[in-house]
C-alpha cells in the first residue's frame, strides 16, 4: 500500500470512529431484564436510522429517578471540522422554549401579578389593534394562548423567505410585530379549538417583559436557569467561552446534506423558540420536572409542585393538528405541554423543530423516568410510503415509548 493509500484509508477509519455511538450508563437498573431487553431495541432502531438517514448528529438521554441510567452519542457536531458529539455539545431546543414560557407566566400568577383568565390586552395592549371577527380582542385570554387556542396563525412572520440568506432568520424587534398587528386576523373563535401558534407564545413572552421589566432572557436565566444551576444554557448568540461545544446544524433532502444558519438568532421570538443548552443541563430540567426530595425546596422556589402539575392537565384535543413525539388521536394540549394518557399512564413533554435541529422532551410521573433526544440534522424519508410518513426523528420518538412502557411503576 502506497503513502497517499495508507493515508486516505486512516482518513477513512478516523470518519467512521466519529459516526460510531458512544455509550455510557447502566441500562439494565431503570427496570430489570425487560427494560434492557426494550433499551437494546430501541438502541438498534436508533443507530439504523441515524445511519440510513445520514443524520450528521444526535444525543439521547434517559433519567430515571434523578439519575441518568442511559445515553447515547453519534456523530459529529460539525462535519466540517470533524467535531465529535458528545455530553457536552450544545444543542438548540426550539419549541421546548415554549414550557419555559409557560413556567414563567406559572410564576406570575403564582405571584399574584396575573390571571391565567385575564384577557392578554390587558398587559400586551397593541393586540387590540388585530381584527376579531368573532368578537372583541378582549375576549381573549392567557389561558387561551398557553393552549393554543386564541385563534391566531402558526408562523410568526409568514413572509419569510428562507431560500434568501441577507434575511433575518426571525423579526428582530417588537416593533416589527406591532406593526403587523393591523394585519394580523384571529382565525376561529378563540378557545373553541386547538391550532399550534407561534405568534401566541411570544404575546405572553411580552407578558413576562412587561409586568417583571427584564428581558425575557434575563428573567428565565434569574428565575429559572439559575435556581436549576443550568449555568451552560442560554439564548440566541452564543457565548464565547461555549462556542466550540456549539453543534452545527444541517438539512438532508435526497441524500444531499447542506449546513443550516450557524448559531441563528431568533430575535422577538425568543420565548417561542430561543433555548439552547447541552444536554447535562437539559437532565437538570427534567430532574425539576419529575421533582426530587433532596431538592425539593428549590424546586418549589421555582415553581411549586401543584402548579407544575397544574400544567399537565388536559385542556383541550390536539392530535390532527401537530405531531407530538408519539402523538395519537387522543392528545392533549394542557398549559404549554402536550400530554397523552396510554395504558393508564400520564405521559407529557413537547417537541422542538427549527434550523435543522431536532429536539424531543417526554416524562412519565408514574415511573419517574424521562427522556430527552436531540438531533442536529432534519431529514426527510429516502423512500416514501405508509411506513414513511413520518420523518426519522419522529420515528425514533415514537420508538421511546417502548421504553417507558418496559419500566414499572412506582
Amino acid at each position: 500500500m502506497n503513502v497517499k493509500a495508507r493515508r486516505r484509508l486512516v482518513f477513512a477509519l478516523a470518519f467512521l470512529t466519529l459516526l460510531a455511538p458512544r455509550a455510557s450508563g447502566q441500562t439494565a437498573s431503570a427496570g430489570g431484564a425487560d427494560f434492557a431487553r426494550a433499551y437494546q431495541e430501541f438502541r438498534t432502531n436508533y443507530l439504523s436510522e441515524l445511519r440510513k438517514e445520514g443524520f450528521v448528529g444526535s444525543s439521547f438521554y434517559l433519567v430515571r429517578d434523578n439519575k441518568v441510567v442511559a445515553r447515547e452519542f453519534y456523530g459529529m457536531q460539525d462535519a466540517e471540522h470533524n467535531v465529535p458529539v458528545d455530553e457536552d455539545t450544545i444543542y438548540h431546543w426550539a419549541s421546548i422554549t415554549k414550557t419555559f414560557t409557560g413556567i414563567a407566566i406559572m410564576q406570575l400568577r403564582d405571584r399574584g401579578l396575573l390571571k391565567l383568565d385575564d384577557p392578554i390586552v390587558k398587559y400586551v395592549p397593541e393586540l387590540k389593534a388585530a381584527h376579531d371577527p368573532f368578537g372583541d380582542m378582549s375576549e381573549i385570554t392567557i389561558r387561551q394562548l398557553m393552549t393554543h387556542s386564541a385563534g391566531f396563525r402558526n408562523p410568526t412572520w409568514i413572509w419569510r423567505d428562507d431560500s434568501k440568506d441577507w434575511q433575518p432568520f426571525e423579526p428582530p424587534g417588537w416593533s416589527q410585530l406591532v406593526a403587523m398587528m393591523p394585519y394580523t386576523e384571529v382565525l376561529f373563535k378563540p378557545g373553541s379549538r386547538f391550532s399550534y401558534s407561534n405568534p401566541g407564545v411570544i404575546y405572553l413572552g411580552r407578558v413576562i417583559e412587561v409586568l417583571t421589566h427584564d428581558d425575557f432572557e434575563v428573567y428565565i436565566d434569574k428565575n429559572i436557569f439559575k435556581p436549576l444551576e443550568m449555568y451552560r444554557s442560554y439564548f440566541d448568540a452564543t457565548p464565547y467561552h461555549l462556542l466550540k461545544h456549539r453543534s452545527h446544524s444541517y438539512y438532508v433532502r435526497d441524500g444531499v446534506r447542506t449546513a443550516a444558519r450557524f448559531d441563528a438568532d431568533t430575535g422577538v421570538t425568543v420565548s417561542n423558540g430561543g433555548l439552547n443548552a447541552p444536554l447535562t443541563d437539559m437532565v437538570k430540567y427534567v430532574n425539576f420536572l419529575m421533582g426530587d426530595p433532596a431538592k425539593q425546596e428549590v424546586y418549589d422556589g421555582v415553581l411549586k409542585r401543584s402548579s407544575l402539575e397544574e400544567m399537565w392537565q388536559p385542556q383541550l384535543i390536539a392530535a390532527g393538528d401537530f405531531t407530538q413525539g408519539w402523538m395519537r388521536e387522543d392528545t392533549h394540549v394542557g398549559l404549554s405541554f402536550f400530554v397523552d394518557d396510554i395504558d393508564g399512564r400520564r405521559y407529557v413533554g413537547h417537541n422542538g423543530d427549527q434550523n435543522g435541529f431536532k429536539a424531543y422532551l417526554s416524562l412519565c410521573p408514574a415511573t419517574r423516568t424521562a427522556s430527552i433526544l436531540a438531533f442536529n440534522t432534519e431529514t426527510r424519508p429516502t423512500v416514501t410510503g405508509p411506513d414513511n410518513l413520518l420523518a426519522p426523528e419522529s420515528k425514533i420518538a415514537r420508538s421511546v415509548l417502548a421504553l417507558f412502557k418496559s419500566v414499572p411503576a412506582r
